[in-house]
């Protein structure tokens, strides 16, 4: 018989009932598993802080950074550069939020170097359970202009205008006080030190102080100063320059004219008497003659004879013969010399009282030279003669000028001069443009709507083929240029004269072109800048085209601008500034000749108003063709003197966004140091 237990306690038998170990079992586990959760939140949202925090902090640098453009850090005055840094950073980040306690964020520069820190304490939420109350976040961000492989081309309106004030009008053949030339020049200067980061002598307001560039990017500057015409030509391959070109010049004219090829010996001879007496003394005066019944003293002075003279041995042979001509006569002459005694006479005394008169003598042993003459008349010939020029376009083989490679000689020898005689030409290193399409009918939009495949002159990448002049460029030669008028008589008909021409054109030649190259030191850079000279006309196609060509990776200089010398990509950005619209002068000397009489881009005599129509639309084509090209246009406009037309033609030439226009030297100087930090690039570096 089984005995039964009755007095067991419930505790007991709670403690040996297996049936509740899993209740005991999960509040055991309940602890950490609250911390582990507990844990994941609190991580959760300092994650976020710290994210949100870090946005903050580079919103802020990147915005004081780009406060600063190419100055240096401000902290007081409107949109200085502390308070933009904190105005971004305060928009991303407000203090106190996700329970944030007090918040520090602080921005310095440093070099150009924008470095931020922001700090925040994060109050725990389930952690408080396991003693940890917060946690303090702070993040670090560095902003800075990054400068990526960069070539730039200033394409610069060197005109004759820019040697006056912003805002007037001069005629100055040099500048004048507060000259805009002399503002570009300055613009220029402070858009390399905002670039490059580079000190110059300029005072540009924030001026760096390194004195050589850094950096690891390739930056190349280039420059391309136009006015009538672009000074390239020595820049250029000899292939690139045809060897014949043609010019309005002259040869000499000849007309059928008799012409004396001999003389015949005359027979009439003349000679000089008397003869003229050279050598020996004279001896004393002695009594010769005494006249009586002589009435005055005048009476007695009218018997004095002439000199005379008597042989004193034989007259030698001739000597001395020449000749020269006299009408159309040769007059030859001698001489021949003959010893004899020569006799000179005075009054010796006149007795008014007596009226006698004595007459003395006295003589010399002398030479007696006499000249022979013989008039010789001459002989006649029908030939052609020179008479004077014919003007009219002339080929000249102008290869002399080619040295080699890409070295030229400084002149050329032409059949100008006089009778045709070779002189030398100097050649200043401006050009003549190629084949391009003639405007017919006075309306250029039709030919210039886009760039005809004719107009090699407007092709910015077509390299010239040595076999095909047509895509060939020529040498401007000033001296070998004459624009054939006479007397007020335009004509493009050849014009016969004996006389030398007046050369009736306007000539000008900038200052010679820069390639792109590396400019990591400044001397010689402001040493170039300031060289630039103001003179002539506003032909704007010109020096467009040829910044367009010396900037192209993919043209005349493709070896040179595709890439890096590592392979590295390049960013391309031409800055084309102008102060005025265009001018042309129908009878300047261009890169297509003299307009008037060579009529390379017309059809007909051109008016001054129909070449500016049409260089205005090559210059807009040339706009697009450029910006097609994925080069940067910049545009900017200088000085006030730009009416609306050209305004507007100006701003749709830019890329997007990158027209500017500048009145005076202060905002041109601002906008080439804008136009400097848009093209570096704004990065987060930390």
């Amino acid at each position: 018989m089984t005995r039964k237990r009755t007095g067991a306690s419930f505790m007991t038998r709670l403690a040996r009932d297996i049936r509740g170990n899993t209740i005991a079992l999960a509040a055991a586990v309940m602890i950490p598993l609250a911390g582990l959760i507990g844990g994941g939140v609190d991580m959760s949202r300092l994650y976020l802080v710290k994210t949100r925090l870090q946005q903050a902090c580079d919103a802020g640098a990147l915005a004081g950074r780009k406060a600063m453009g190419a100055g240096s850090w401000t902290t007081s005055g409107t949109g200085n550069s502390q308070s933009r840094a904190n105005e971004l950073f305060d928009a991303n980040f407000k203090g106190g939020a996700y329970g944030t306690g007090t918040l520090v964020r602080n921005y310095v520069e440093s070099s150009g170097t924008v470095t931020g820190t922001a700090t925040a304490p994060v109050p725990m939420t389930i952690m408080k359970v396991f003693g940890m109350t917060e946690r303090t976040l702070t993040v670090n961000c560095t902003a800075k202009m990054e400068i990526p492989n960069t070539d730039v081309m200033f394409v610069l309106d060197v005109t004759g205008s820019m040697n006056c004030a912003p805002g007037t009008n001069c005629y100055a053949s040099s500048p004048v006080t507060n000259a805009k030339i002399t503002g570009l020049k300055s613009a220029v200067k402070c858009f390399y030190e905002a670039l490059l980061k580079v000190n110059t002598s300029e005072v540009c307001g924030g001026d760096p102080t390194a004195t050589t560039y850094t950096q690891s990017a390739q930056i190349r500057i280039g420059f391309m100063p136009y006015s009538v015409n672009v000074n390239v030509g020595k820049l250029l391959p000899n292939d690139f320059l045809a060897d014949n070109w043609t010019y309005q010049s002259r040869e000499p004219h000849y007309s059928l004219q008799p012409v004396v090829v001999g003389y015949t010996d005359g027979t009439d001879i003349t000679v000089s008497d008397p003869p003229s007496f050279s050598g020996g003394s004279w001896g004393s005066w002695s009594n010769w003659q005494t006249y009586t019944s002589v009435n005055n003293s005048n009476a007695c002075n009218a018997l004095v004879p002439a000199s005379t003279y008597t042989g004193n041995g034989s007259e030698g042979a001739p000597y001395g013969q020449g000749s020269y001509t006299s009408g159309n006569n040769r007059i030859t002459y001698w001489y021949t010399d003959q010893p004899v005694i020569q006799y000179g006479y005075q009054v010796g005394s006149y007795n008014s009282g007596k009226k006698t008169c004595v007459i003395q003598r006295r003589q010399r042993n002398t030479t007696a030279t006499r000249t022979y003459s013989r008039t010789d008349p001459p002989v006649y010939e029908q030939q052609n003669v020179l008479d004077g020029w014919t003007y009219k376009p002339m080929t000249f083989n102008v290869s002399g000028l080619k040295a080699g490679g890409s070295s030229w000689n400084n002149s050329v020898s032409l059949p100008t001069g006089w009778g045709g005689a070779a002189t030398s030409t100097a050649w200043g290193g401006c050009i003549e443009e190629r084949q391009t399409v003639k405007n017919s009918d006075g309306d250029p939009s039709d030919e210039w709507g886009t760039i005809p495949s004719a107009a090699y002159d407007m092709n910015i990448d077509m390299i010239p083929n040595p076999s095909d002049p047509t895509t060939q460029w020529g040498p401007m030669l000033q001296n070998a240029v004459w624009g054939r008028y006479t007397s007020g008589n335009n004509t493009v008909a050849d014009v016969v004269t004996s006389s030398d021409l007046s050369r009736n054109f306007s000539y000008y030649c900038t200052t010679e072109a820069k390639k792109l190259q590396t400019w990591y030191t400044p001397s010689g850079f402001v040493s170039y800048v300031n060289s630039l000279s103001a003179q002539g006309n506003t032909y704007h196609d010109i020096g467009m085209v040829w910044g367009a060509r010396f900037i192209s990776p993919t043209g005349i200089f493709a070896s040179e601008n595709a890439a890096t010398a590592t392979g590295g990509a390049i960013q391309r950005h031409i800055i084309f500034m102008t102060d005025g619209d265009t001018n042309v002068d129908y009878d300047d000397l261009s890169a297509y000749g003299i307009h008037w009489w060579d009529r390379r881009q017309t059809t007909y005599a051109p008016s001054d108003t129909n070449l500016d129509n049409i260089l205005n639309a090559r210059l807009t084509a040339l706009c697009t063709a450029i910006k097609n090209k994925n080069i940067t246009l910049w545009v900017v406009s200088y000085g006030g003197g730009v009416n609306a037309t050209t305004e507007a033609r100006l701003t749709a030439c830019a890329s997007p966004g990158k027209f500017f226009s500048a009145a005076d030297t202060a905002t041109l100087i601002s906008n080439f140091k804008q136009i400097a930090s848009e093209i570096a690039e704004l990065r987060l570096t930390s």
